[in-house]
């Protein structure tokens, strides 16, 4: 869902539920919405990945709180990196050589027999 914010001309998206995605077998990824997306590079320690966790979430207030186009561009470069920073964004975490498939169908991936024989029910939750 997103919310409009006439202030500034763009979608403001309310934070997701705690609602547990379907997590691919090799841990890559979760599905939500019907795509693919990359999650937190596990090779990471807890207090680095606090870290940037704590200024993920500063820069998203900031998108959230920005009452100028230069505040809202520097609050979003400021996610990218934290995003990056994660490895949920930018170069993938892994050394397999596999490509990045964030943002794609689950259906449309390397993934797609994985997809098809999860349960109806673990399928909706990476729908919705």
């Amino acid at each position: 869902m997103r919310l409009w914010e006439p202030k500034l001309g763009h979608a403001v998206f309310p934070l997701m539920s705690n609602k547990s995605f379907p997590e691919t077998p090799d841990g890559r990824y979760f599905v939500a919405k019907g795509r693919l997306w990359r999650k937190t590079d596990p090779g990471m320690t807890e207090a680095t990945r606090d870290g940037h966790v704590k200024a993920l979430m500063s820069a998203r207030r900031a998108v959230r709180d920005a009452d100028t186009q230069e505040g809202l561009a520097s609050a979003r470069a400021d996610v990218q990196s934290a995003k990056e920073a994660l490895g949920e964004r930018g170069e993938v975490w892994w050394t397999d050589g596999a490509p990045d498939e964030t943002r794609k169908a689950p259906w449309n991936s390397s993934y797609a027999e994985w997809w098809e024989n999860l349960p109806e029910e673990d399928r909706k939750k990476g729908r919705d």
